[in-house]
Formats: C-alpha cells, sequence, structure tokens
C-alpha cells in the first residue's frame, strides 16, 4: 500500500514498481471497525493458535468472518507450510502475548483513516510509473468479491495505466515471498532491470 501510495505523491521519484498482494485501490471512504472488536475477536483463541490461523488460512475457499462469529470460523490446518517454521510461530505469538494486537491492527485502521485525508488531493489520479503486479491465486486479498474483476477486466488498469504486467502464481497466498521466493526474485529482477 505504501508503496502504491508514494507513486501517486511523488512519481518523479520512481522509475518503476513491483507490487505483491495488494492492488492499488484509489482513494475511496470506508467504514472502519471499531477499536475493541478485532481485539476481542482475537483474545477467544490462544495466541499461537490464532497466529498459525492468520498466517496458514488463505485461498478462494477462506471464509469471510460474519459478525459474532470471527476468527474462530477459520478452521485449524492439518500443519506448517514449509515456508513457516514453528519457531516463527512461537516467535510471534511470543512478541504477540507481550503487546497484544492492538498496534498492528491500528496501523491499518490508521492507513485507512490517514489515506482517505491525504489522498484528497490526489482523489482521481492514476499512479503514472510502469508497474508490474504479482499476486499468489490463493491470497485472500485477491479473493475478495470483485476483487479478480478489478484486477483483471479493467478497472487496475484504468488506475495504473502503465501496468504492464499481471502475474497470478499458482498455488501461492498472501506470503509470497516467503512461499516462493525464488520466482518472486526473478519476477521483480526481470521487470527492473528493463529500467
Amino acid at each position: 500500500m505504501i508503496a502504491w501510495y508514494f507513486c501517486t505523491f511523488r512519481p518523479d521519484r520512481v522509475k518503476a514498481l513491483v507490487n505483491t498482494s495488494v492492488p492499488f485501490l484509489p482513494r475511496n471512504p470506508q467504514m472502519m471497525q471499531e477499536p475493541g472488536e478485532a481485539e476481542d475477536d482475537f483474545a477467544q483463541v490462544d495466541t499461537k493458535r490464532l497466529m498459525i490461523k492468520l498466517l496458514t488460512n488463505f485461498g478462494p475457499n477462506t471464509p469471510l468472518l460474519p459478525k459474532g462469529v470471527g476468527i474462530k470460523a477459520f478452521p485449524d490446518p492439518p500443519g506448517l507450510p514449509s515456508w513457516l517454521s514453528e519457531e516463527d510461530i512461537n516467535y510471534y505469538a511470543e512478541k504477540f502475548n507481550l503487546t497484544g494486537f492492538t498496534g498492528g491492527l491500528n496501523y491499518y485502521r490508521a492507513t485507512a483513516i490517514s489515506t482517505w485525508e491525504l489522498m484528497a488531493p490526489w482523489t482521481g489520479s492514476p499512479i503514472t510509473v510502469p508497474a508490474k503486479f504479482i499476486v499468489g491465486d490463493l491470497d485472500l486479498v485477491y479473493n475478495i468479491p470483485g476483487l479478480k474483476d478489478h484486477i483483471h477486466n479493467g478497472g487496475f488498469k484504468k488506475d495504473v495505466p502503465l501496468l504492464e504486467e499481471v502475474v497470478v502464481m499458482e498455488g501461492v497466498a498472501h506470503f509470497l515471498q516467503q512461499e516462493k521466493p525464488e520466482e518472486v526474485s526473478k519476477h521483480i529482477y526481470d521487470f527492473v532491470k528493463k529500467f
């Protein structure tokens, strides 16, 4: 998100951009969840188990979480993927046990609010640098209803007219840099070497 916004604010400072997982979406008002709601939901699950659920449940059939159901709706995975170790999970759980989740959640809350205010002068402005977008076909973001249509049927290209390529990696979810690091690096290198 930050890279897209930087390209909006200062295209003179960017030769080209490769972005992963989250496409550029223009300024749009949205309701933010009330502080405390997600934290209360997360508190219903042990931190280690929560981290496993958050980091492994992706795909076209990932459940949408209706109000009142929450994170418990995410199924427990059969095991950890090869790119995620028990040591990683323990580290994240230890840190979130110390701090709670409010700081991490506030990043998304503040991003939406500050973006709304900061982007006001650029409402309707496209991204004007050459760009490439890489996403996994199992990415939760990619599978948000309506987003595939936006990406593949003109909406994304309207917002990013110099979009040269959209790469959809098969069998890959949101953490594609960890899941397929060599392939992602090659896509990035092949694009940026042109500039």
